[in-house]
């Protein structure tokens, strides 16, 4: 079975934030990720980690801003990464060392660096290019600082549905940036739920990535409504299957992250009853 870290940005929002440590713990997750930490000092965030014996597997570098109420407010501006925002260079760059910091006091071991909204559409090949030199500019730049403090940056392909405008949206898009960037601290996070809604041939994909060593990192939700993996078109147990046989083939070492919106909502206790795609899952792989 694949090991499953909790997404504390979305699950358990009943709950305060910080209280979702102990809930993840206590249903079982060994692991945890998040949109974002910089609410809270990282002191703060590594405390609740070694209470409850979790492991922070992922967070998100800035969407904008520099400090946590500039984060906060560009994340409600609708901001969604730097990287390929021509005039915002230094503040990318300050958003990754925020991020490396973080990373470093929660022992962290990958960033996701967001690309940002730029529209493509009724751009000029000229502009398009000039746009994709600057994103693999900063993305050299940033994966070169991460290895020097021992982590690993990501990018994720996002769908255009949920967050229009993102500048990366497929599978391949993210492999050729990856290749042209030539870092070997650089990596594909591979989000089952966007990668369906844009390209689907789920299986085909996950085969044809997890060998190549570039895929950091996987998330899962069901489609169309982001609620738990037992819910919509995807096959998850099947898909949990060929995960097993090809990170057991290529030896590949992730985490899959559950970034799924809870059916029961904020309900008390709604993200724990969810859990039953979980213990079928164990089920099977026991079986």
């Amino acid at each position: 079975m694949p090991r499953f870290a909790a997404n504390l940005s979305l699950l358990y929002p009943e709950l305060p934030f910080l209280d979702r440590f102990e809930a993840a713990a206590r249903d079982g997750f060994e692991a945890v990720e998040y949109l974002f930490p910089y609410a809270f000092a990282p002191q703060e965030l590594a405390a609740r980690l070694k209470a409850h014996g979790l492991r922070q597997v992922l967070f998100n570098a800035p969407p904008g801003g520099m400090d946590a109420a500039g984060i906060d407010a560009a994340w409600a501006a609708g901001a969604r990464g730097t990287a390929c925002v021509p005039g915002r260079e230094d503040e990318f760059r300050a958003g990754v060392q925020l991020a490396l910091r973080y990373a470093d006091a929660l022992d962290c071991p990958r960033i996701h660096c967001m690309a940002g909204i730029w529209d493509k559409s009724g751009s000029s090949p000229h502009a398009a290019s000039a746009i994709r030199s600057l994103y693999e500019s900063n993305l050299r730049w940033a994966a070169r600082e991460a290895a020097r403090a021992g982590r690993t940056l990501l990018i994720e392909p996002i769908n255009p549905r949920d967050m229009p405008g993102y500048f990366l949206n497929r599978q391949d898009e993210a492999h050729a940036l990856a290749q042209a960037v030539g870092a070997p601290g650089l990596q594909v996070q591979m989000d089952l739920y966007h990668c369906q809604i844009v390209e689907g041939d789920v299986a085909t994909k996950i085969r044809q990535y997890l060998p190549t060593g570039r895929v950091g990192h996987l998330q899962i939700a069901g489609v169309p409504e982001r609620h738990e993996p037992d819910v919509g078109e995807l096959n998850y147990p099947y898909l949990f299957q060929v995960i097993d046989e090809v990170a057991a083939a290529c030896g590949w070492p992730g985490w899959v992250g559950c970034e799924y919106r809870p059916r029961l909502g904020a309900e008390p206790g709604g993200t724990s009853r969810g859990l039953g795609w979980r213990h079928a899952a164990a089920g099977a792989a026991g079986g």
